[in-house]
């Protein structure tokens, strides 16, 4: 009988130890659940989204994806805009040649292509411009614009036919030779410096200049 009592005693034990352990495992588990669940919803708010505290979706997590769709094509409109203003800046006026007439003559100079020129074409887009020139040391025709151009200097060496821009507010023909730093307006091509000189003769001479 006594044999029975101590094995009963020592079952009754177990059995408690056992309750006690796994009371201790489920508190366990119960903590670590709650910090999961309190580090997840930290991290789904973060993202934007309040979660449903029924099915643990985020609200306002597909809001903010359309924000960013919308930024997106914002960005793709100004973008957008920025081309059409550039486009719109810049100012070119079409043509690559121009007309040169001195009394009955007339030759055609082909453009270089810097801003010096598209100045000047913008200046003749308006009309034409009549320049009373005259003659400088038995090499060239020089005379005012009646404004001043952008320059864009460099080492030249001239010859028949060159025009160049000097010092931003005169327009020189050659008929000879020349070295200087000058900004290069265009050429008549196929021409000699006695053809120039018979056409623009020795003294002053008016000149117009078009744009073709």
């Amino acid at each position: 009988m006594k044999k029975i009592v101590a094995v009963l005693i020592v079952a009754a034990m177990l059995v408690s130890l056992t309750a006690c352990g796994g009371a201790d495992q489920v508190k366990e588990q119960a903590a670590v659940a709650e910090t999961v669940g309190a580090d997840t919803g930290a991290d789904v708010l973060e993202a934007g989204g309040a979660v449903d505290a029924d099915t643990g979706i985020s609200e306002e997590g597909s809001g903010t994806a359309d924000v960013d769709t919308d930024s997106a094509d914002e960005a793709g409109e100004t973008a957008d805009i920025g081309t059409e203003n550039g486009n719109g800046d810049t100012e070119h006026v079409e043509g690559d040649s121009m007309k040169i007439t001195a009394g009955n003559a007339t030759f055609t100079a082909t453009l270089a292509e810097n801003s010096s020129v598209e100045a000047l074409k913008e200046l003749l887009a308006e009309g034409p411009l009549t320049i009373d020139m005259h003659d400088y040391a038995n090499m060239e025709k020089v005379g005012p614009i009646g404004k001043n151009l952008p320059t864009n200097d460099e080492q030249i060496s001239t010859g028949a036919g060159d025009i160049i821009l000097y010092q931003g507010n005169s327009l020189v023909i050659y008929y000879d030779t020349n070295s200087w730093n000058f900004t290069r307006i265009g050429k008549i091509e196929g021409v000699t410096g006695e053809e120039l000189l018979d056409a623009f003769g020795e003294g002053d001479v008016t000149v117009t200049f078009t744009l073709e």
